[in-house]
């Protein structure tokens, strides 16, 4: 077996369980409490900063719907620590996937399998959920990968 699956196993496997502890966890922009509030890009920080893959850091405060209106990469500047950008076949459980809304790529799930499953606090659920990867609001949606073991 590959040293490097064995290496990388681990750390995916912790990313999917601190994830699924979220599962439940209220919508709420801006917000990054467990059981309290969380929003998309918040969740993706705490999930990797809880399971000891990266180190905390600040996510400046923006307007929920600044994707309708600017194409910015904002959402992408935060999703650059998670990892380098892969394409759709070497992805793998504990990678993230973006999602393009409105003009900008600003809705960031956690993959479990994919296509299969995710999870991400969707303001759409209203909630952490895990859910297919094409569900929904997500149907037909251009998406990005990224890896922080490409």
């Amino acid at each position: 077996m590959n040293a490097s699956v064995i290496v990388n196993d681990a750390p995916r496997a912790k990313i999917i369980a601190v994830a699924r502890s979220w599962i439940g966890t209220p919508f709420h922009n801006l917000a990054s409490k467990k059981g309290v509030g969380v929003d998309c890009a918040h969740f993706l920080r705490e999930v990797y900063v809880e399971a000891g893959v990266i180190e905390p850091f600040e996510i400046k405060p923006y307007t929920p719907q600044f994707m309708l209106h600017s194409d910015d990469p904002k959402f992408e500047s935060y999703v650059v620590r998670f990892g380098e950008e892969i394409a759709e076949t070497a992805v793998k459980p504990g990678d993230v996937v973006l999602y393009k809304i409105g003009r900008s790529f600003c809705h960031g799930a956690i993959i479990v399998e994919w296509p299969r499953a995710i999870i991400h606090a969707f303001k759409s659920y209203g909630r952490v959920v895990e859910s297919g990867a094409r569900e929904s609001d997500l149907l037909r949606l251009k998406v990005k990968f990224f890896s922080k073991w490409p």
